[in-house]
């Protein structure tokens, strides 16, 4: 099955379609690009197969018990300092993948890190 990508209104359509501006600008930085790429490939692979190994998707329990609907992280990068975490929803209709969240990882799990992840909304409220 391929799934149809999207992006939490209104706050994570603003920042794909603004980072996408700036990563094709002439004078588009390093970082930028970089994120830019490091998120059409994980949405590409979200795509194709959520359960991808690069991925490395599994469910959140913390955010899922707080949003009241399973949210799941996939890895955008890893072995680096706050390697970047994409957060997402199954929905809202099926076959469809919403992405609610771009974060760096929170490692200190066990100090409830994930309490401060802020996550975008789908096309309905969920928090």
């Amino acid at each position: 099955m391929i799934y149809e990508i999207h992006m939490g209104i209104p706050e994570m359509k603003e920042f794909w379609e603004s980072l996408q501006i700036k990563a094709k600008s002439v004078n588009a930085k390093k970082e930028g690009v970089k994120l830019y790429k490091q998120i059409g490939k994980a949405m590409y692979l979200l795509s194709q197969n959520p359960r991808h190994p690069g991925l490395q998707s599994h469910e959140i329990d913390a955010l899922t018990a707080r949003y009241e609907a399973k949210v799941w992280e996939s890895y955008l990068e890893n072995n680096t300092p706050k390697a970047g975490r994409i957060f997402w929803l199954y929905g809202p209709d099926q076959g469809d993948i919403t992405i609610i969240g771009i974060e760096p990882h929170p490692n200190d799990a066990k100090s409830n890190a994930y309490k401060r992840i802020t996550l975008s909304r789908m096309g309905k409220e969920i928090d």
